[in-house]
């Protein structure tokens, strides 16, 4: 059904970012194996791999931290659904200088600048994982990465002040993930499979209504969104990747 308010919002996405299920049910039973008791969920969303790591893990209990109050919202939905209302809470707030941790597990999934103001927020954000993670614990950090060096005109077309400064490649990332006080465990990055999956299905919706509502109100807009996303797509596509890193924390 085509909503006359609006186009829905995100309901083709089970994961916020380029992630499989298949990918995902072998995160869930590598970390699952460590028997984490406490999940922390940096940037949550509606915590999706969140829920299954505690459906994996009966008695752990987990927190997910967002700014968006419509995800949180969407989290608690799906954690009544699944009966985990009473092992998982739901915070709409900043993870800037939280005090939540430690936690035997602590997941930040496209989510580093929730923990660091800095433009390049990767390193600083490294040094906050490791405060927050106990000691014999595991973080998973998914953060982005340049497959290759951009050229400035493929720049020029992604997001706003893109720079190549924004990121770095993937040996860069886990040399930083060792500078913090990690070691890698697991290093696993996106396929373009993934990421067509999750860029078409962050549009999907929002196509779908535009193109029963052409004259709506909120059409133009909503076509100027549309459009602009699929360009900067297209303009980052086989450029920027997505790694998904299980780090160890060093022994103090």
């Amino acid at each position: 059904m085509i909503d006359d308010d609006g186009p829905p919002r995100l309901t083709r996405l089970t994961f916020h970012g380029p992630l499989s299920a298949a990918r995902a049910t072998a995160m869930v039973q590598r970390l699952a194996a460590t028997r984490p008791r406490t999940v922390l969920d940096i940037g949550c969303g509606w915590g999706e791999l969140l829920l299954r790591l505690l459906e994996a893990v009966p008695g752990a209990k987990g927190v997910g931290v967002d700014v968006n109050g419509e995800d949180l919202a969407r989290g608690r939905r799906n954690a009544g659904a699944r009966g985990l209302t009473d092992r998982v809470e739901f915070r709409e707030e900043s993870a800037l200088g939280t005090r939540r941790g430690p936690a035997d597990l602590v997941l930040c999934l496209g989510a580093s600048q929730a923990l660091s103001p800095a433009a390049s927020p990767v390193a600083e954000a490294l040094r906050e994982l490791r405060r927050l993670v106990a000691e014999d614990g595991r973080v998973v950090l998914g953060e982005g990465f340049w497959e290759r060096p951009p050229a400035p005109h493929e720049l020029a077309r992604m997001w706003p002040e893109a720079s190549a400064d924004d990121h770095c490649d993937l040996g860069a990332l886990l040399d930083l993930a060792v500078e913090a006080g990690f070691r890698p465990e697991w290093t696993e990055t996106a396929s373009r499979e993934e990421w067509e999956e999750f860029e078409s299905a962050y549009q999907a919706d929002a196509e779908v209504w535009l193109a029963g509502h052409p004259g709506h109100p909120s059409a133009a807009a909503v076509r100027d969104r549309l459009d602009r996303h699929r360009a900067q797509w297209m303009a980052y596509r086989d450029i920027l990747g997505l790694a998904y890193l299980t780090l160890v924390p060093v022994a103090r």
